[in-house]
C-alpha cells in the first residue's frame, strides 16, 4: 500500500522544512518553566537525542519569553512559542528568537492586536500556526452546532483574517480531546486549505490511554495522507511523547530511524520459554543505547514458537524462533546457531553489536 500525501504549502520552522513532501515532522513541548533555561536546555537536548524535530515552550510571561534567547543559543531544535491571552508576548518571543508562533484563537482574536503579531512575523521571517483546542474554541453562536463545526469555522475565519493581512505562512492544528472529533475536523480542513497541519489529540491522558488514542486518531488520518507534523499528548515525559510518536510513523513505514525494531509474538500455550522478560530486557538495553547506536534501521524478531518463529526470524536482520529451552538464531535471513534461553538476550545484544559490520 502506497499513501498518497496531501499536497500541502511548504513552511520552514528554524532549520526543519514541514509539509509538500518533506519527512512529518516529530514535536513535543518542553515540561517545566520556561524561564528556568537550564532545564528547559537538558530537556531539549534529551528530546533531540530521542528523535523529536521541533519543540514547543510555553511563554506565559515577559520572564519566559525573554529566556527563549538564551535557550536558542544552546540548542539545536526549532523553538515554538506558544502564546494564549497576552499579543505582547508573541511578539516578545519574536524579539527574543522563536522560530514559529502559536496563537489560540479561542483568546487572541481581536483584529488590532493579531495585525500587530502579523506584523511581527513578517519582520522576522517566521511562521504562525493557528493552533485550536476543543476546551477553548469559540462558540459560532449556533447552539446545535457540534465540536468539529465549531473548530473548522473558527479556525477558517481566523485564516481569512490572516490572510487579508497578505500574510499566509501559516502552520494549522485543530485538537479535539476524542478521536472521532479530531478525525473529522482534519478531514474538513485538509479539504479547505492547503497549509500544512499538525496533528494531535489534546488532553489524551495517561501514556496507555493517551498512547491508544492518539495511535487511532493519527493513523487513519496518516494513512489518508493528511498531516505533515505530529505530537503524542501524554501525562508523561516529553521524551515517551516522541518515542510514541516514532512509533506511529515506523509502524506506516513514514519514518525509518536508525536502530532497532523488536518484533515479538504475544506469546500463547505453545511458547515454552519466558518471552516477555527476553523482549523487556532488550527494550530496556536498546533504550539505554549503551554501546548498541546503530547507524540504519534494522529488525529484530524474538519468537516463541516454531509456527510463525522461523519465518518472522528469518525476514528479521536478526531472529530468534525458540522451542523448548532453547532457539535457532539467524542472522541476516540464514541460521547461524544455536542458543539457550539463559543466554538469549546475551546472544541477541552481541548481534545488535555487530549489525553494521
Amino acid at each position: 500500500m502506497k499513501i498518497v500525501r496531501r499536497k500541502s504549502k511548504v513552511i520552514k520552522i528554524g532549520r526543519v522544512l514541514i509539509g509538500g513532501d518533506h519527512p512529518i515532522a516529530i514535536q513535543s513541548m518542553a515540561k517545566c518553566r520556561t524561564a528556568d533555561s537550564e532545564s528547559v536546555i537538558r530537556q531539549i537536548n534529551g528530546l533531540q537525542e530521542a528523535g523529536c524535530d521541533i519543540v514547543r515552550l510555553a511563554v506565559k510571561d515577559m520572564d519566559d519569553a525573554r529566556a527563549l534567547k538564551k535557550i536558542k543559543a544552546k540548542v539545536k531544535l526549532p523553538l515554538v512559542a506558544d502564546i494564549h491571552f497576552s499579543y505582547r508576548l508573541a511578539i516578545a518571543a519574536i524579539e527574543n528568537g522563536a522560530d514559529k508562533i502559536r496563537l489560540n484563537p479561542g483568546n487572541i482574536h481581536k483584529k488590532q492586536e493579531i495585525e500587530k503579531v502579523i506584523s511581527a512575523l513578517k519582520a522576522a521571517g517566521i511562521p504562525l500556526r493557528v493552533g485550536l483546542n476543543s476546551g477553548s474554541v469559540k462558540d459560532t453562536g449556533h447552539r446545535r452546532s457540534s465540536m468539529t463545526e465549531r473548530l473548522v469555522s473558527s479556525c477558517l475565519d481566523y485564516i481569512k483574517m490572516i490572510e487579508k493581512l497578505k500574510f499566509n505562512n501559516i502552520v494549522v492544528s485543530l485538537k479535539a480531546n476524542n478521536v472521532l472529533d479530531t478525525v473529522e475536523a482534519y478531514r474538513k480542513i485538509a479539504k479547505r486549505c492547503s497549509y500544512p497541519l499538525h496533528l494531535g489529540v489534546t488532553a489524551t491522558g495517561s501514556p496507555y490511554n493517551g498512547i491508544i488514542k492518539s495511535s487511532v486518531a493519527l493513523g487513519a488520518l496518516l494513512l489518508e495522507g493528511i498531516g505533515d507534523t505530529i505530537r503524542v499528548s501524554l501525562t508523561a515525559t516529553p521524551v515517551e511523547e516522541v518515542r510514541a510518536a516514532k512509533c506511529i510513523l515506523e509502524s506506516l513505514g513514514m519514518r525509518k530511524a536508525p536502530g532497532a525494531q523488536i518484533i515479538s509474538c504475544p506469546t500463547c500455550g505453545r511458547c515454552e520459554v519466558d518471552l516477555v522478560s527476553i523482549v523487556k530486557e532488550l527494550e530496556e538495553k536498546l533504550a539505554s543505547g549503551a554501546g548498541l547506536q546503530a547507524d540504519k534501521p534494522f529488525k529484530i524478531a524474538v519468537m516463541g514458537c516454531v509456527v510463525n518463529g522461523p519465518g518472522e526470524a528469518r525476514e528479521a536482520d536478526i531472529g530468534v524462533a525458540f522451542g523448548k529451552n532453547e532457539g535457532l538464531l539467524f542472522r541476516r535471513g540464514k541460521p547461524s546457531r544455536k542458543i539457550s534461553f539463559k543466554q538469549c538476550a546475551r546472544a541477541l545484544l552481541e548481534e545488535i553489536k555487530n549489525v553494521n559490520d
